[in-house]
Formats: structure tokens, C-alpha cells, sequence
């Protein structure tokens, strides 16, 4: 039976395939912060980032325990994305003579497809092949296309007027918005539950980037004590664009001052979608008119 062998594994990835490429080509090192149960740490030893011939350094867990692999870029071929990496130390040269990994991008109108290679020789015929390594850069793929699919903005605000009554509006009163702020807000209803529970189904009509929307709610959580409300988006425009979507609204008092806390948490459906930074704009400004009501 012959030591040598051959795995191939496709996953296909929501995120760009330009950006992905990117990473393994030039910000490998990037990659503990994007997957940091597998990646600890990632250095360069010789050369630089993004050339054939630099040696990578690596730190990892892999089947549950803390690994190390020397790597040299042995190839780079830009209109294949493609980059392959021969091992020249470390853990995996306990059980192999020769190891390669190669990563390449395909992609196919909105479809990016990554492919895993990994060529190997065997010390051994006990060796297994390198099926949970295997598995180990595919879930790596996920852990970068999550994190370049999910996010969160965290904006502050101060106002001047009543911090428990600007938490009691968003708790009991999110249908009075629409007389503080009519041009952002037209209309809220509750469709199930009770104004100010946990589990209420809420419907908003606004206007956001110019156009008239909706948007179904639910109230998550509640917290009194730190004058928060959080919203899930259920259903409307937002999904058109987002897999999940989160609002928090909370108000902190300090002495004269109250600091109002939006939090908006989301995936997004692929990487064409912007961050929600109009969306936080929003928040931001409906605040204000609110805060202006109560002082006129």
C-alpha cells in the first residue's frame, strides 16, 4: 500500500473571493482573530508577507491539542488564487515525511468555492490519512467567512432630558415615537403580547436611505436595572439584506449626564452588504427628536 495520498475538499463561502485569497496570501497572521479557537498565533521568520519563499510560523490546536507548524509559500498564482504551502516543521512531521496544503478561490458570479488540497507521504503505514486536518481548514474557511459576515456597531449618544423616561418610551411607549419623530417614524403597532414584555411583537413603518420600510420585532430582553430594551428583527426590509439583525437600546445616568447605548448586531446574506451604518444613523437620530420633544 502506498504512503503517499491525496485529499481534495470544496466549500462553497458567502464572503469575497478576492478578500479570502488575500488572507492566505498576504494577512495569514490576520487569521487568529478571525478563528481564535484554532489559530493562536501566526509569524513570519523569513522574507515577507505575500512572497514565494517567506516562512510562516504557526500556532494551533488541532484534535484537542496545542501544535506548531513551519511552513515555506512554495506557490502563488494569482489568477487561480491560489496559494501552497510545504511544511518544513513542527508537529505534523511527526507522522508525515513531506506535507503540502494548498488553498484556491473559484469564483462563479456570486459563488466563491474554496478548495483544499493536502499531499502528503506517511513515515508509516499506521498513520492515518488527514481527515481531521482536513476538517481543520474547512472549518477555519467558516470561522473567516463568518467573521466577515457577521458584525456590530456601538454608537453613544448624550441627552439632555430624562434617562428613565427615554428607557420607558422604548420599553412601554415605542408607539408615541411616531409623534416625536414623525420623519422617521410613521406608524408602531403591537401585533402579539403586551407594550413592555419580553416576547411582544412589534411593527414599525419607517423611512430609512429615503424610502418608506417595515419592520417586525420582538423583544428579546429587558434589563431595568440597566435601562435596556433589545430588539431581533423578524421580518421586513432589514432581512432583505441581513440572515439576523439585532437593535439594544440602553441608557446609563451619570450624575447630570445621560449616555444613550445603541448596539446593532447582524449577518449579513454575503459580503456585498454594507455594514448598517445608515441604519445606526437612524437610531441616532431618532434619539435626537426624541431628546428635542422633551425639551420643547
Amino acid at each position: 500500500m502506498s504512503l503517499e495520498g491525496k485529499l481534495v475538499s470544496e466549500i462553497n463561502i458567502k464572503c469575497d473571493g478576492d478578500v479570502f485569497h488575500e488572507i492566505f496570501r498576504h494577512r495569514p497572521h490576520h487569521i487568529s482573530t478571525m478563528s481564535s479557537d484554532k489559530i493562536q498565533n501566526v509569524d513570519i521568520h523569513e522574507g515577507e508577507w505575500g512572497t514565494v519563499g517567506s516562512v510562516i510560523f504557526w500556532n494551533f490546536t488541532h484534535d484537542g491539542k496545542e501544535k506548531v507548524a513551519k511552513e515555506i509559500i512554495e506557490e502563488i498564482d494569482e489568477e487561480k488564487k491560489l496559494v501552497k504551502f510545504k511544511v518544513i516543521g513542527g508537529d505534523i512531521l511527526d507522522y508525515y515525511k513531506s506535507f503540502y496544503l494548498t488553498v484556491h478561490v473559484e469564483t462563479k458570479g456570486e459563488d466563491n468555492l474554496v478548495t483544499w488540497i493536502l499531499e502528503y507521504e506517511k513515515l508509516n503505514q499506521d498513520i492515518p490519512d488527514p481527515h481531521t486536518l482536513m476538517k481543520f481548514c474547512l472549518d477555519v474557511t467558516k470561522d473567516i467567512e463568518t467573521h466577515h459576515l457577521t458584525g456590530k456597531l456601538v454608537s453613544e449618544i448624550n441627552i439632555k432630558t430624562d434617562g428613565d423616561v427615554f428607557h420607558e418610551i422604548f420599553r412601554y411607549r415605542p408607539h408615541h415615537i411616531s409623534s416625536m419623530s414623525p420623519s422617521y417614524i410613521q406608524n408602531v403597532d403591537i401585533h402579539e403580547g403586551e407594550w413592555g414584555t419580553v416576547g411582544s411583537v412589534i411593527f414599525w413603518n419607517f423611512t430609512h436611505d429615503g424610502k418608506e420600510k417595515v419592520a417586525k420585532n420582538v423583544i428579546e430582553e429587558i434589563d431595568e436595572e440597566k435601562k435596556l430594551v433589545k430588539f431581533k428583527v423578524t421580518g421586513g426590509d432589514i432581512l432583505e439584506d441581513y440572515n439576523s439583525f439585532y437593535f439594544t437600546v440602553h441608557v446609563e445616568t451619570k450624575g447630570e449626564d445621560n449616555i444613550v447605548t445603541w448596539i446593532l448586531e447582524y449577518e449579513k446574506k454575503n459580503c456585498n452588504v454594507p455594514d448598517p451604518h445608515t441604519l445606526m444613523e437612524l437610531c441616532l437620530n431618532i434619539t435626537k427628536d426624541i431628546e428635542t420633544h422633551h425639551l420643547n
